[in-house]
């Protein structure tokens, strides 16, 4: 009896090795299936977007030469007489970037606290601050600009709110999302202790909250230089009103030192707002 239990064995060990390998065989044609499916799809995709726009590499020769010429001859060299022109707008522009990253920052915190599930009074008003940032995220700030520009006129006032709330779309989810992944285990430690909503709050999450705060919210503000320049296309005020009237006016070369202005000022915030987080945090 033993001897024929010696030999059962071995036949069973190796039928159960010949089934994992077969499994791991059909496993890996599988995912050799998905991934041939999934790189046909994209290639598919490519050669659709390709044919949608119309795009040929012969544009790109031809449109990087007149792209070359333009810089060299008509936007190159700036034309410094006229920096003073754009101090002021510039400053507008600082301002404007300040204020709307104020404005973001005090909505977005209540709108994220309330959109967290963990720290939201309700799942139904959770849901609908979620709705919230999401309508305004989908919305761009040039539109809300335009809007604001009709309703209160033109200046560096429809900007600003413009900005204001535009970023909410932004911090508004991105500090929900850092509210839902603290750990939970401090908070109901805290919580344990008899602590009330406001002490949970100051002592459980903000803690844990504040390092991703700070670093949006110092973010935001870099991008509200960028998005400030556009916005004074339409008028809303700052850089980009000016730097709008000297391309307008086709003097190219004027323009040049409006754009070299805003790229200073990205790296002035840029520096800046480094320097803020390594002290905060």
């Amino acid at each position: 009896m033993e001897m024929r239990a010696e030999r059962l064995i071995p036949s069973v060990t190796e039928k159960s090795r010949t089934d994992v390998l077969s499994d791991l065989k059909k496993r890996k044609r599988v995912v050799l299936v998905n991934k041939a499916m999934i790189g046909c799809l994209i290639i598919a995709l490519v050669v659709w977007s390709w044919i949608g726009t119309n795009f040929n590499l012969s544009f790109l020769y031809t449109g990087f030469t007149n792209i070359t010429k333009f810089i060299f001859t008509d936007l190159l060299p700036p034309d410094f007489r006229v920096i003073g022109r754009y101090i002021n707008p510039a400053l507008q522009t600082l301002y404007m970037s300040y204020v709307g990253m104020v404005i973001s920052v005090i909505l977005s915190i209540v709108l994220g606290f309330m959109a967290a599930k963990n720290t939201s009074f309700h799942p139904v008003l959770a849901l609908i601050s979620r709705s919230i940032i999401t309508f305004i995220r989908a919305v761009p700030s040039i539109i809300i600009g335009m809007l604001l520009v009709v309703t209160l006129g033109l200046g560096p006032l429809a900007g600003t709110i413009a900005l204001g709330i535009g970023g909410v779309g932004i911090l508004g989810k991105a500090f929900a999302d850092l509210l839902e992944g603290i750990d939970k285990g401090q908070v109901e430690a805290i919580r344990a202790t008899g602590a009330n909503w406001f002490q949970v709050m100051g002592q459980g999450v903000w803690p844990q909250f504040k390092p991703g705060f700070v670093a949006w919210s110092l973010y935001k503000m870099d991008l509200n230089i960028r998005e400030a320049a556009v916005l004074g296309i339409i008028g809303a005020g700052g850089i980009g009103y000016t730097l709008q009237g000297n391309i307008n006016l086709f003097q190219y070369k004027q323009a040049s030192v409006g754009i070299l202005m805003i790229f200073i000022l990205i790296l002035i915030v840029e520096f800046t707002t480094a320097k803020v987080r390594e002290k905060i945090l």
